[in-house]
């Protein structure tokens, strides 16, 4: 048995933000982090107090997160950027949340002392030595300590209290990763063992000038060493406990939606009768009657999961070599991104004024913005409608001549749905039917929001400003009539559109024969995808340039040995060369990975670098260091190779988020080059997208969990409809001795509500005796799905 933890997280918008700038305004921004460790960043939205991100995220995490932050930067180009707030949800608060959190949360202020993170590893004993009482406490070493001076690292030293008593361990300089190995002792009276306070280690960093900073605590109740008067272990290091104050709105506030889904997943055999009912439904529908476990699943599936059970149902039949549901993934990954990017980027390039509505034209605001004299209305109308013009071809020019890049599988699908519509709409009036079928879905759920809002496509790293959005959501309104092949010209109240109707209509021709060449494919030149594909072996997952650390040669100063080069991450290899179109590549075999991780900013003096851990057939260990332009980037490429390589079986438990440099390990200040790591891997944490490797597992899990909220409503409908129909069945059989059917019977004789509704209980069944060994067996060992 396993266990899943998928956070979902969407930074909405925020609201009365203060200004922190000289000009009254703000350009703010979010960091999300788990646990302290930075996860994602928004978009800046420039000059704005009530900023719209609409930025969502998926993360797949280990059981044993705690807390959920959001902080509020404003940018500054100069010097550091301010800090407005922060919220911060704890995994208990957001699993409390059947349905998760959708609300306006006030910001607070940030609070240094209630910033700590990390963990410490400690051995207590308490002693009895005749008269003599002592309580003997080891501090052995502590892991990813917050950093709190300018380097990037801290001075930590721990400090031991009980009652009246303490004791403390030695300084160790510039690590968030200290090894002590000290014993302090404290001499105690026989009359303090009974008093009820407890026993706290504090860790602190050391500072020369002002007071020391605080780095977090450990707190072991009296009632703990009285059970067991030995305790050793690692223990995380909690804050003061101050209550963060609201500000009363004063820093603004969030609308934020978070939801946790924490599953335990069974073994396979569990959920095949559960996938072969699923499959039934689509791949034999003569043969299955009306009800079906797809139907049925309609029938309680809530609003709110309706999306994530559509997602998940796609990915069962992906996984069984069903493709037709593939295309909203196949779309999104492959068409939008490689079609519409460059004339997007050149539409953000050129921030024309472009303008058709009389209403909003600004005569003024153009003038304010040209060198020539003052434009009529009339002449921005036709400067906008030309420009509109040629934005419109371009992308119209760039999505007919995409055939060859849209991928077969797609094609295919498309082919099967063009067919299913001409054979449902014979009469000559429906000819166009048959395309508005392909092409609706293609223009109206695709292209247009994909154009509307690039940034939410990753076609942007950044939202427009209010010149380009106005000229994008003229493009997509213009492209929306396309998609609909200009059926719905002249029908609307936006008359000022009516100078974009003849290139809409020329382009409807274009659009037709686009869609004749992309069904034109043979269905026996495209493989099924394999039940258990991770990902295909020729598929790029992803690329792009990135800085890779110089080891050979000179050691240069940090900034001048990373150098620039072009990576590939394919399901088999890392690969990159100096230029995407350079002949001779390096490549690293993705199956002698075993670990992938970040590297703390002190290591080279710079941020965002990542390390690639292999290991070569002797068992030694290579490690080569990447830099990214940014924390979303380094995000996407820890979790793009953490995925292709999620199968390795020689992946590490522990690492170093530093460098060995002059003679020492960066963070824990190891001479020794093959020490163990000094902090755990992350390999289970990655970033939730459709490239994530099929799991039949957990998907059938997530459709199990909507039949079995919707349990009851189903065996009332159909067990009572199904004993009904036996019951008239038995009657039948004694008139007639050939007997009559149930009306709702498959092959085998059982009706689809009574099977699946079996499968469902004994699913449940499962769950529970397992559910139940786990409490038996406090060792029994679950593994992070």
């Amino acid at each position: 048995m396993a266990r899943n933890t998928s956070l979902y997280f969407r930074i909405v918008e925020g609201r009365n933000l203060p200004a922190k700038d000289v000009s009254g305004t703000s350009d703010p921004y979010c960091i999300v982090k788990v646990d302290n460790e930075v996860v994602a960043r928004t978009a800046t939205v420039w000059k704005n107090l009530n900023p719209f991100w609409g930025e969502e995220y998926t993360l797949h995490l280990p059981m044993g997160f705690h807390s959920l932050s959001f902080h509020v930067m404003d940018e500054d180009t100069i010097g550091h950027d301010d800090v407005i707030g922060k919220i911060t949800l704890t995994k208990e608060a957001i699993g409390s949340q059947a349905k998760g959190l959708d609300t306006w949360l006030n910001l607070t202020r940030v609070d240094p002392n209630e910033e700590v993170q990390g963990e410490i590893r400690l051995s207590m004993v308490l002693l009895k030595r005749s008269e003599k009482i002592s309580l003997r406490c080891q501090v052995i070493e502590a892991r990813d300590l917050a950093p709190r001076d300018t380097s990037g690292t801290s001075d930590p030293f721990a400090r031991v209290i009980f009652n009246n008593h303490s004791a403390e361990t030695s300084i160790i300089k510039k690590t968030r990763f200290p090894h002590w190995g000290e014993t302090l002792e404290l001499e105690l009276d026989p009359e303090e063992l009974c008093e009820e306070g407890p026993i706290t280690v504090e860790v602190w960093d050391w500072d020369m000038v002002g007071k020391n900073d605080f780095l977090g605590k450990v707190e072991i109740p009296s009632a703990c060493w009285h059970k067991s008067p030995h305790l050793e272990g690692w223990f995380r290091l909690l804050p003061l406990g101050n209550n963060e104050v609201d500000a009363g709105g004063k820093l603004g506030a969030l609308r934020l939606k978070v939801r946790l889904v924490e599953d335990r997943i069974l073994p396979s055999m569990y959920y095949q009768p559960l996938i072969d009912l699923l499959v039934e439904s689509v791949i034999s529908p003569s043969d299955v009657e009306e009800t079906s476990a797809l139907t049925m699943l309609e029938e309680v599936t809530t609003v709110e999961s309706r999306q994530d059970v559509a997602m998940t149902l796609v990915k069962i039949y992906l996984g069984q070599g069903l493709v037709v549901p593939f295309l909203d993934y196949l779309n999104t990954r492959e068409v939008n991104h490689t079609i519409l990017k460059p004339i997007i980027n050149r539409i953000f390039d050129e921030k024309k004024y472009i303008e058709l509505d009389p209403c909003k034209i600004d005569l003024n605001r153009l003038r304010r913005i040209s060198f020539k004299g003052g434009m009529s209305e009339a002449e921005i109308r036709d400067s906008s409608v030309e420009m509109l013009q040629i934005y419109l071809s371009s992308i119209i020019e760039s999505i007919v001549n995409s055939v060859d890049q849209c991928p077969p599988v797609m094609r295919v699908a498309f082919k099967q749905l063009h067919k299913r519509v001409e054979e449902q709409f014979t009469e000559p009036e429906n000819e166009d039917v048959k395309y508005l079928a392909i092409s609706g879905f293609f223009f109206l759920r695709f292209f247009a929001p994909a154009i509307l809002t690039p940034k939410l496509f990753q076609l942007r790293d950044q939202h427009a400003d209010t010149r380009t959005s106005r000229t994008l959501l003229l493009l997509a309104k213009a492209l929306q009539s396309v998609g609909n092949l200009g059926l719905q010209l002249g029908h609307g109240k936006e008359q000022w559109m009516v100078p974009l109707h003849p290139i809409i209509l020329r382009s409807v021709a274009s659009v037709k024969d686009f869609l004749d060449k992309l069904i034109d494919i043979d269905h026996d030149t495209v493989s099924e995808v394999p039940q258990r594909a991770v990902f295909m072996p020729s598929v790029t997952v992803k690329e792009g340039y990135l800085q890779k650390y110089k080891t050979e040669g000179p050691q240069l100063l940090s900034r001048f040995a990373f150098k620039k080069r072009y990576f590939w991450l394919t399901s088999e290899t890392l690969s990159y060369a100096k230029t995407s179109d350079w002949q001779v590549r390096s490549s690293i075999s993705i199956q002698c990975v075993c670990a992938v991780e970040r590297v703390d900013e002190n290591a080279f003096q710079q941020q965002n670098v990542m390390q690639v851990i292999t290991q070569d057939n002797d068992g030694q260990l290579h490690t080569i260091y990447i830099q990214c332009k940014n924390v979303n980037e380094l995000n996407q490429w820890l979790s793009a190779i953490r995925k292709v390589s999620i199968y390795n079986e020689r992946m590490l438990p522990s690492f170093h988020p530093g460098a060995h440099r002059s003679g020492k390990w960066t963070c824990c200040l190891q001479a020794d080059r093959n020490v163990t790591g000094c902090s755990r891997t992350h390999s289970a944490v990655t970033l939730g997208d459709w490239s994530d490797p099929l799991d039949p597992d957990v998907e059938t899990q997530t459709i199990y969990k909507q039949f079995l909220q919707g349990k009851d409503k189903l065996r009332k409908k159909y067990l009572e409809i199904s004993e009904a129909d036996q019951k008239s069945s038995n009657k039948e059989k004694k008139i007639n001795s050939e007997g009559a059917q149930c009306i709702v019977k498959t092959k085998a004789g059982v009706s689809v509500p009574v099977r699946l509704l079996a499968v469902i209980t004994d699913l449940e069944k499962a769950h529970n005796a397992f559910q139940r060994r786990e409490k038996e067996d406090p060792n029994c060992v679950i593994l992070n799905h």
